[in-house]
Formats: structure tokens, sequence, C-alpha cells
């Protein structure tokens, strides 16, 4: 009897133990929210929502990021009764910045003129007021989330209505209002003379007939190209001491709120290699003695799925508490910390670039250009990120492609093509997919939202589309006005302009760049243009060049057809290649002049070679900057 009792006693703590092992797994598999049951200083303050919203407004906008936010604000300070909806399933404001846990700022700096202009926050206006609530560069979510909804809810002009799906309302060519489904089950359709899509992924404007490209489209990128996304993850027991220690780490940079560098963290053995690694590491600190770490990048995610977003979410939860297991182990500062959970969303970086009345180029970032119609200026790095861990000849590598000084942001970027009363903000805005690589910043982007909002008001009080007023010199020039009387700073800095614009081969450089055959990096100096060129890198760049432009596709490989035992790239055998990579016959020696008489490559640009047997970077770019303009019918500029 007493064996008999034994073994049942046995089988419960088995059957215990089984559902502990069980439970364990399920916790580390399933996606959690971060861990709340620290000393959080700073408490959510509820949401007020709008308890029956009104049948019309004049604006109407959709998305709570911080753009989304910055834009109601605009618009309710200009008198406009304004309808802020958020379509996920959201329970505070600030999406990426709250829900996504990306509680560090990509700051958004404006150039050092000495003794006149020192070094300030760009735009400033809303986004100023907000970021003097919280803490500095990094901050606590909590205390930027009640930042947010004190902007929000002392504003008497706005209603907010959150969790509700929205289809926006056309009449022709027109987006007249929102089709919205409460989360209680009950549609109503609200009209408003503009709606302002502030969502992540411009999905009103798609919905609404909008053109756009994806991701990397107008670089001749696959769809499948996507570039990594991240999931916030946070750690616990950080305490002032540990602190400190993560700061003074060698080799480290950091402010009293945030921390970047351990740069061998990428070093972490991942368990699924194909699919997340980490990078350097990006530390954000939290009131309650935790950090928030932009590190980790998880690939093949596409943005615009829902099962393939919850697959990065698993993926990441998954990888979290390896990656903290790892930096307790591999740094000391790190030694006695604990894993307390991840962001409730993905960090996605880019997704949908809409095509709107004009598309910020990677050449006006190179030439720091201003606009009459600027209505945001930005300066932070072109930050590129990697789409793979390996796939040779796709963009594939994160770099820092260039740092401009300064350079404005029209605001026809922010109007769509083909559809009326609508703007877009934010990183789905008018932007190629190089210069959003520093656009996308979430400053720039509240700049654009506080733009938007005043514009709705201009255009009610012109009576004109938001087109014509985008199409209007003295209009633009009004809303300028009016935006600097709300508080923001629209001046362009003078400054000197960059030694890579003066160097002869600039042309071809700002073609190169274009392609992303080539990155100037932190310094802006790692163009190596004088640096003799080789057959292996220009066939490279030769193949970028065919990405982007489809009528130079070949048959066959110019690499193939270099000399591949060659140091150095001669002309002859450059021009040769491109000849006869476009399946022309002729003989070596007949190739460049054919070239020349085809109209293909400027007389002037074989002229120019310093040395026709060892073309420089920059020679071999202006080769690749003819191409481009006299075969393709590119306009670099």
């Amino acid at each position: 009897m007493k064996s008999k009792k034994r073994s049942n006693a046995i089988q419960v703590l088995k059957y215990a133990r089984t559902l502990l092992v069980l439970a364990i797994v399920i916790f580390v598999l399933m996606p959690q929210p971060f861990a709340a049951s620290y000393d959080v200083k700073i408490k959510p303050v509820p949401l007020v929502q709008a308890g029956s919203p009104s049948a019309t407004y004049d604006v109407i906008v959709v998305g709570t990021d911080p753009e989304g936010i910055t834009a109601a604000v605009s618009a309710a300070r200009n008198g406009l009764k304004t309808l802020l909806v958020e379509p996920r399933k959201r329970n505070r404001l600030g999406g990426l910045m709250t829900l996504g846990g990306l509680n560090s700022l990509d700051m958004n700096k404006s150039p050092v003129v000495k003794g006149k202009y020192p070094e300030k926050t760009l735009n400033k206006g809303i986004y100023q007021e907000w970021y003097e609530m919280i803490e500095g560069t990094s901050f606590d979510v909590n205390r930027a989330a009640n930042a947010f909804q004190k902007l929000v809810q002392d504003e008497k002009n706005i209603d907010l209505l959150m969790n509700a799906k929205v289809t926006p309302v056309l009449e022709g060519s027109k987006v007249v209002g929102m089709n919205i489904l409460r989360d209680n089950g009950k549609p109503l359709t609200v009209r408003a003379g503009a709606v302002i899509d502030a969502t992540q992924d411009a999905d009103v404007a798609a919905a609404a007939g909008v053109p756009f490209t994806l991701l990397r489209e107008d670089l001749g990128e696959p769809s499948d190209n996507r570039i990594a996304v991240t999931l916030v993850f946070k750690i616990a027991g950080v305490t002032d001491d540990v602190w400190q220690a993560m700061r003074n780490y060698p080799g480290v940079g950091s402010d009293s709120r945030s921390i970047w560098g351990y740069s061998n963290a990428r070093e972490y053995p991942s368990s699924n290699p194909d699919r997340v690694r980490i990078r350097s590491l990006n530390i954000g600190r939290q009131d309650d003695n935790t950090i928030l770490l932009n590190t980790m990048q998880i690939y093949g995610i596409d943005p615009l799925d829902p099962a393939s977003l919850e697959e990065g979410i698993k993926i990441g939860t998954k990888e979290a508490p390896l990656i903290v297991d790892y930096l307790k182990k591999k740094y000391k500062p790190f030694r006695n910390v604990t894993y307390a959970g991840v962001a409730s969303e993905l960090y996605v970086r880019e997704s949908r670039h809409i095509v709107g009345e004009y598309r910020l180029t990677i050449a006006d970032l190179m030439e720091n250009r201003d606009f009459p119609d600027a209505i945001a200026y930005g300066s932070y790095e072109v930050d590129i990120q990697g789409s793979s861990t390996s796939n040779p000849g796709s963009v594939t590598v994160g770099s820092i492609l260039m740092i401009p000084e300064q350079y404005g942001v029209p605001f026809r970027t922010l109007v769509p093509k083909r559809i009326d009363g609508l703007l877009v903000v934010g990183r789905s805005a008018s932007f190629d997919t190089l210069p959003h690589g520093s656009a996308r910043v979430i400053p720039l982007g509240m700049a654009t939202g506080e733009a938007a909002g005043a514009a709705a008001k201009l255009a009610k009080d012109k009576n004109k589309s938001l087109r014509e007023l985008s199409r209007s010199s003295a209009d633009m020039k009004e809303l300028r006005d009016r935006l600097t009387k709300q508080g923001m700073d629209l001046r362009m800095r003078p400054f000197a302009k960059p030694e890579y614009m003066k160097h002869k081969n600039y042309e071809g450089l700002l073609a190169a760049v274009s392609i992303f055959a080539t990155v100037g990096g932190y310094d802006n100096k790692a163009w190596a243009l004088d640096e003799p060129s080789n057959p292996k890198r220009f066939a490279n760049v030769y193949r970028k060049l065919q990405k982007k432009y489809p009528s130079m596709q070949s048959k066959q490989d110019i690499a193939t057809l270099l000399n591949a035992d060659s140091a150095n790239l001669r002309w002859e055998d450059a021009a040769y290649a491109i000849a006869r990579a476009s399946d022309r016959d002729v003989s070596m020696d007949q190739a460049s002049d054919w070239l020349i008489g085809q109209g293909w490559i400027r007389k002037q640009t074989v002229k120019d070679f310093a040395d026709p047997n060892k073309l420089t970077n920059g020679e071999a770019f202006m080769i690749i900057r003819d191409l481009a303009e006299n075969v393709a019918g590119a306009k670099i500029h």
C-alpha cells in the first residue's frame, strides 16, 4: 500500500515537473510585454476617448505614433476640429516610441557654424515641447506616453478614438472622410475637410489608391529584399552603479541617458543565424532601474503581413533571453542584470514609400538642398540597414551612406499623386529609399506632422485643395510663416560646401551613390575617389546600375568579360566589356571609339582619365554616370 502511494506521489511529482517545464517553455516562446513587476516610478495616465464622435471634422488624423500626435495637436491649435483615430490594437499613445520600446532618439541636430549657430535641435516646435517633457536622448516609455497624452488632452479641439478599423471614403479621386468600425462593433462614417495619414505604412494612402514603391524597389531590389526589423527588449537590475559601470566600459560612448557601443557584441552566436543576429548595442535608460536595448536584427519579415510580423515577434522573443545570457557572460557590467521581457510591437524601419508631388532624393542630401516649400529639415546620418546575413549582389550589408549637414524636406513630399484631400507624414512620405535612411527619424517625422496640421488650416482658409496649396509659392511662404509663429525653426544654416562636391569626379560620385554603389561613412571620406579601381569592383558597380535601370540588363555578366587577372581597371578592358555585355560585336581596340560614337560615353570623360591603364574609383564612377544618363535615360541631379 505504501509502495503504491509512493508510486502515485512520484507520478504526481513527475506530472507537476512536466507542467512546470511546459510552462517555462511557453513563457519563453510567447511574446511577452515588458515586465511590470519592477518599481515603476512613472505610472501610465489613462486614456480619455471620445464617447460619441461627431459626424464631421475639419481634419481626421489616422495613427497615434509621434507623427500623428503632432499633426493632431498642430491642427487643433490652428482652430480645427480634429479626430485622432488609432487603427491598431493599442492601449497608449506613442506607438513605436512607447509600445515599440524605441526609447532612444535619433537626434536631428543643426550644423555647427562658429560664432553664430551653435549645434541645436532642428525644427523645434511641438517636437521640442514633447522633448522637454522627457529626460533626454533616451527616456522612460511611460513618461513619454504621458507626455504625448498631455499634448493631446490639453487640446479641446481633439477627439481621440482608439482601436477602430478605418477605410477611406472617396468621392472620385478625393478622400472626404473615413469609414470607422469601433471596437464595440458600431460602424460610423465621418467626413472631413482633410485626412492626414500618420500610420507607419501609409495604410490609408494605399487603400485610397495612392501610388507607392515598396521597400527598395526604386533600387531595383526584389520585394523579398527586406531590411532588418528589431524587437526591443528590456533588462532589469540596472542600478546607478551598474549604469555607471556600463557607461565606463572601454570603447563605448554615452551620455546621462544613452549608451552606444559594445561593438564586439556582434560575435553573439545566434540560435537561428539566417533569421536573427545582433549588432553593437544601443541602450536607453528608464526610470525604474531598467534599460531598453535596440540591438536585435530580425530578417525576412514582411512589414505588411500580420502573420510575418507575428513570426518576427516570436523569433525575437525566443532570442532575447539568450542574448541577455550572452551579455551577462561577456561583459562584467551586465553580470547581475536580469531579462525583463520584450516590446509588444516590432520596430519596422521601412515599407511603403508613397509617390508624391516631389520625391526626396539622395542628391538632395548630398548637396544639402533647401527648398522654397521646406517645412522640415533633416541632418541625421543616412543609415542603411542590412537585409540579410549574406546575399551577394544585393543591398544587404548595413552601412552609413553619408552624413548631410542640413537638408530641406518639401511640403510636396507629403502630397500624394492622384488622390486629393490627403497628406502623408512620417517615414512613408515621398522619399526614395536611400534618403529615407535619414528622413525616417522621429524628430523629422514629427516636424512633417506639425506642418500637415497647419497646412490643413491654410487650405481651409484659402478654399484650396492641398495640391493647389503645394503648387503656390505664395501659399508655401505663408505656411512657413505660420509654422515659424507656431515655434518651428525653419532656418537653413550657412555652411561650407562639402569637400566631396569639389572633386572633379563629383558627378560620377553622385551617380554611384544613387545606386548605392559606394558609401562615404561617418566622415564623408570613404568614397576613395582617387584610389585605383579594379575589375571586380567595377563589375559590382555595373551590376547595381543594371538593377536600378532594367534597360541596362544584358545576357552576359560583365565580370566574365573583364580581365580578372588585372590588378587595375583599364579603360580599354572596361570599354570592351561594356560593349560586349550589350551584345555589340566590336573588337577591343574599337570599343572605346564605338561607345563614344554611339553617345554612350562622353568624349570628355575619356579625355579626363589621368591614366587610362589605371582608372581610379572616381573615373570609373564617371563611366557609370555616362551610361546612366545616356543609355538608361536617368537624370542624376
